[in-house]
């Protein structure tokens, strides 16, 4: 069984007023990517922290997900159209945490064996109990996290194909931006650098975004040119731009060779 990266995803049920309420939880890890066959029990573990200094009560529970061009995520707790939840089972759907203690926490997908290769996506909500946001109105708020699940069944794969190279204003600065057709029936994200020369002759290292191409999904990512230092800005480029090099994703990589202006 195949085992990829992970990325957290923490979102809060109002987000202006969740500081204010010691939702303080983590989980790790925050994103699981993986295989199962058709016919399997796919089981996990994910580690629930509480870090505040009292004992915390959280409810979990399935959702499906919607993640939109910049990679802002919805969650709908309603069943969508074809959606893999009925496989899921969850340990429990509350638990308590002591203070600064934590928890391991197992789901399981049990995926039938008449199941057609494809990605079963879903997400597990950690939510903390409702507390008043006080004010006038004193309004019940509560915290969540949505651990998003990513499980390819059977010969699943991703399949990129680039439809268009542009540039586009990214942070201020514009920047060479790939618009990438995933016609596969698997998620999978771009990685590695290209090489770039700019107008003055001066070369770049450009790294791709790192957001998630869901299948049939067309996604716009923004290479960005890495600073020789952590602690740097990004270099501004000055256009015409050279780029080559290739990219990869599930071991198989996506050539680059073009010229860009802006």
């Amino acid at each position: 069984m195949r085992r990829f990266a992970v990325l957290c995803l923490p979102l809060a049920l109002l987000p202006a007023a969740a500081g204010a309420q010691g939702f303080s939880a983590l989980v790790s890890p925050p994103r699981f990517e993986d295989r199962a066959k058709p016919g399997s029990v796919y089981r996990n573990v994910v580690e629930i922290t509480n870090v505040s200094a009292r004992a915390a009560r959280y409810t979990l529970k399935t959702a499906d997900w919607t993640m939109d061009a910049h990679g802002a995520v919805a969650f709908d707790t309603a069943l969508a159209p074809g959606s893999c939840r009925p496989w899921v089972g969850l340990e429990a759907a509350q638990i308590d945490v002591a203070a600064n203690g934590k928890r391991r926490y197992r789901f399981e997908v049990a995926v039938p064996a008449d199941a057609l290769a494809g990605e079963c996506r879903f997400a597990i909500l950690l939510e903390g109990e409702p507390e008043s946001a006080g004010g006038a109105l004193a309004l019940p708020v509560s915290g969540r996290i949505g651990i998003i699940v990513y499980l390819a069944v059977g010969e699943a794969a991703a399949r990129l194909r680039v439809v268009e190279t542009t540039t586009a204003q990214v942070d201020g600065q514009r920047v060479p931006v790939l618009r990438v057709r995933n016609e596969g029936n698997a998620h999978t994200r771009l990685e590695g650098l290209i090489d770039g020369i700019d107008a003055g002759g001066r070369r770049y290292g450009l790294q791709p975004s790192s957001l998630p191409i869901l299948p049939g999904e067309t996604r716009t990512l923004a290479l960005t040119p890495q600073a020789d230092d952590a602690d740097s800005a990004p270099p501004a480029l000055a256009y015409p731009l050279q780029l080559k090099g290739a990219l990869e994703w599930d071991r198989q990589t996506l050539p680059l060779d073009l010229r860009l202006t802006p």
